[in-house]
């Protein structure tokens, strides 16, 4: 692991990804200051060693890199821009670096904002979970500068494993759309196709293993396909996170003149799903729509 001693890192976010991402950092040497809305995560994070802070701006004050991954635009807007926000403490020279899904006009105007307070700024969401997460081997599509992305670089290695500089500021958030797009279409391939399976009088499970290594195999039908045979629906990433993903998505593509109809039916197909309550079941709880029994 890369050795990060020296590092006065921030996390504001400690749910799913933000928590077991805080904790890599501390364990590769860096100090971290946490900081989020309810206050139990934090007391859990100070217990392991990691430093409190009462607000964003206090995050901001005491670390030069400053790591968001709240759950949304308006959490990302709040979270830098509100009262006793991250650009009221930041330090000259700090790099903030928002490591959620926010959508990319958003992204471009903080990331301004941002630099015009002194600092730097990197679009750099994730893909892989919380098992990503916790075994530190997300995959991260950054946006920014040359020279953000490179100071940003060894907390990069620490988090994750397939890291890729897409582009300037914007382009990781539009890789996470493209991301984002290709999973709810595919958990809902594979429910469907388990579904069917099943429906028709084989065992999904024996079909899920007859497809591994062919054209249909992925990193979802290995993950998901097996939650959705054990219906073990406990949230790795949330309906109602995957949904409004697909929101942003449905969005950047009409921003881009584009109608896009089989998002369109995914995003309505979680939105249902949300309708009925479960927006907080992992996405891969698609399937109760088509009939799989809990």
């Amino acid at each position: 692991m890369t050795d990060l001693t020296g590092l006065d890192a921030g996390v504001i976010g400690l749910g799913l990804m933000g928590r077991p991402m805080a904790l890599n950092l501390h364990r590769a040497g860096a100090r971290v200051t946490v900081h989020n809305r309810s206050r139990g995560p934090v007391e859990a994070l100070v217990a392991a060693g990691l430093e409190p802070a009462e607000t964003p701006r206090a995050v901001a004050r005491a670390a030069d890199t400053i790591i968001l991954m709240v759950s949304d635009t308006p959490a990302v807007e709040a979270v830098l821009t509100g009262p006793e926000g991250v650009i009221e403490g930041l330090r000259p020279g700090s790099l903030v670096i928002d490591m959620g899904t926010t959508e990319v006009p958003a992204t471009r105007r903080l990331a301004a904002l941002v630099r015009a307070a002194g600092g730097d700024y990197l679009d750099a969401p994730v893909s892989g979970g919380q098992i990503g997460a916790e075994t530190a081997t997300l995959t991260i599509m950054a946006g920014g500068t040359e020279t953000a992305f490179a100071r940003a670089l060894p907390v990069f290695r620490v988090l994750g494993q397939r890291i890729t500089h897409v582009g300037e500021t914007g382009a990781g958030q539009i890789a996470k759309a493209a991301n984002q797009l290709i999973v709810g279409l595919t958990i809902g391939a594979v429910a469907e196709a388990l579904t069917l399976a099943e429906a028709a009088g084989a065992d999904p499970a024996r079909v899920r293993e007859a497809l591994e290594g062919g054209f249909a195999w992925s990193r979802v039908m290995e993950l998901h396909g097996r939650r959705m045979i054990e219906g073990d629906f406990r949230p790795g990433a949330k309906v109602a996170t995957q949904l409004k993903d697909l929101r942003q998505a449905d969005e950047l593509a009409a921003a881009c003149g584009l109608d896009l109809p089989a998002l369109k039916l995914n995003r309505a197909l979680y939105q249902r799903l949300a309708d009925r309550g479960e927006g907080d079941l992992d996405h891969s709880a698609l399937i109760r729509l088509f009939g799989k029994p809990d």
